[in-house]
């Protein structure tokens, strides 16, 4: 490829030979990043070690004892916060420079803290029913480290935390007796919540605070709301809800184009592809609407279908020029 367009600058005597000669021979010898190869080895060491923890413990739980277990997976999580803790640097609002070991070990000791209080409600039960309390206190431990050691990973599994905590607050204990997770409340607060979380997400940008960590809060904000909304739209079809199906539609059409215009600010191609999959099953299901409402209207779905096809395909094929040249960071 670059033979290939050096070739086609020689010919347009835009280079010289010697310059040509330069770049090709700077682009074969140049350094290749292993950057993003060795962050993956080192996210799949954490969790195959996080894993493979749980599979010894579950096997040999018997000969072990659970005292022991217990203190094991204390230690190795106090162990990750420790080194996280010695390697950390000073705390800033901007982006921090920490070293990728740390990083690693601030996730394992995360982790493993979930593993070990899991561990403990489910053989002594510390927390009884107060289930709240229980995904309350990892919860806030995540938001703090994630601030503190500048980590997205861990503000994710934090945000996660504190959509888990909403959920299980508000639901009836019999909700986790009967399994019966079907409460059309929980889908309004859920759409609050991920409303709340992008508007955290663009605050934090607007002011400067943790700007970087936006993206996330976003991405996790935005598709808790849509998901929410397509819960809504297309349960509040068969049973009366809190909001009509039609209005829950516009509404994902609205956020959808929100997340359109964040994309075309930032060159996001993620909230993109977003907004044009949401948008596009709640324009779909308008059609559907219209078409029950009219029989004739369905003979336009030979129509529909084909030029909504043509569109997809048309986005894909434009991405780089609606978003632009540079894409946002993600997760």
């Amino acid at each position: 490829m670059t033979d290939k367009i050096l070739g086609v600058l020689r010919s347009l005597h835009l280079l010289s030979a010697e310059q040509a000669e330069t770049i090709r021979v700077y682009e074969r010898n140049k350094p290749f990043s292993l950057y993003y190869e060795l962050r993956t080895l080192l996210s799949l060491g954490v969790t195959l070690l996080s894993t493979g923890l749980g599979l010894l413990i579950y096997k040999n739980i018997d000969s072990l004892g659970h005292g022991v277990i217990v203190a094991l997976i204390a230690l190795l999580s106090a162990a990750g916060f420790a080194y996280a803790h010695r390697q950390r640097q000073p705390f800033t609002w901007q982006a921090a420079r920490n070293s990728a070991s740390a990083d690693y070990a601030l996730l394992l000791g995360c982790l493993t803290l979930l593993t070990l209080l899991g561990y403990l409600q489910y053989q002594y039960d510390v927390f009884g029913t107060r289930y709240g309390l229980l995904v309350l206190l990892p919860t806030l431990v995540f938001f703090g480290c994630a601030y503190r050691f500048d980590h997205r990973g861990v503000l994710s599994m934090a945000i996660t935390g504190l959509a888990a905590w909403v959920g299980v607050s508000i639901a009836p204990v019999s909700a986790f007796t009967s399994n019966n997770y079907a409460l059309p409340h929980l889908d309004a607060v859920a759409i609050v919540l991920g409303l709340g979380l992008a508007a955290v997400g663009l605050a934090s940008e607007r002011y400067d605070r943790k700007k970087h960590f936006g993206y996330t809060y976003l991405l996790l904000g935005s598709n808790l709301a849509l998901v929410a909304l397509l819960t809504t739209m297309f349960r509040n079809s068969f049973e009366p809800g809190f909001l009509p199906p039609v209005l829950a539609a516009l509404l994902i059409i609205g956020l959808s184009a929100a997340l359109y215009w964040y994309a075309r600010r930032t060159h996001s191609y993620v909230f993109v592809l977003l907004g044009a999959l949401y948008g596009y099953i709640a324009v779909t299901y308008l059609y559907f609407q219209l078409a029950e409402l009219d029989r004739d209207f369905e003979v336009t779905g030979f129509v529909y279908f084909p030029l909504s096809t043509v569109a997809v395909i048309l986005l894909l094929l434009n991405l780089k020029k609606i978003v632009g040249s540079h894409e946002q960071e993600g997760v």
